[in-house]
């Protein structure tokens, strides 16, 4: 299973990115697809932050355009959102250890987790601070 990261969703939204074209084709793909995908529920709560954000964009994705847009994604049959359980936290404390993340560092070591817990094989991501999870294969799809 492919899950996305925040950053894919964001420059799939804003079409004031460069990357706008490429990520909205790879989401649509996803969305439309037969197979299973995944996003985790952290980076439905970023994106939704980012593209809302007033001192982000000028001007800001309308909050129910943000809105909207998530519930387009949980109309796709193959979506599966990712989320924690009382077991989650074996994975992150390993993860956390393992990797020395302490800070905001954390998020990227709660997504890589979640990842990891639920089984996903890659995570689509343009941001390469995931590289200090190497149980985690990542992919830039917009490159």
């Amino acid at each position: 299973m492919i899950a996305v990261d925040s950053n894919i969703l964001v420059y799939a939204q804003r079409e004031d990115s460069q990357w706008h074209r490429p990520a909205l084709a790879v989401i649509r793909a996803l969305a439309e697809g037969a197979a299973s995908w995944a996003i985790p529920w952290p980076c439905l709560y970023e994106y939704y932050a980012i593209v809302t954000h007033p001192k982000i964009y000028n001007p800001p994705t309308p909050a129910a355009d943000a809105l909207k847009r998530i519930r387009y994604w949980q109309e796709s049959p193959g979506l599966v959102l990712l989320g924690e359980t009382e077991k989650f936290f074996s994975i992150l404390d390993e993860i956390v250890s393992r990797s020395a993340v302490v800070g905001a560092a954390i998020h990227d070591a709660r997504i890589a987790s979640l990842c990891l817990y639920h089984g996903v094989k890659t995570l689509y991501t343009a941001d390469r601070d995931f590289s200090r999870f190497p149980k985690l294969k990542t992919q830039n799809p917009l490159v």
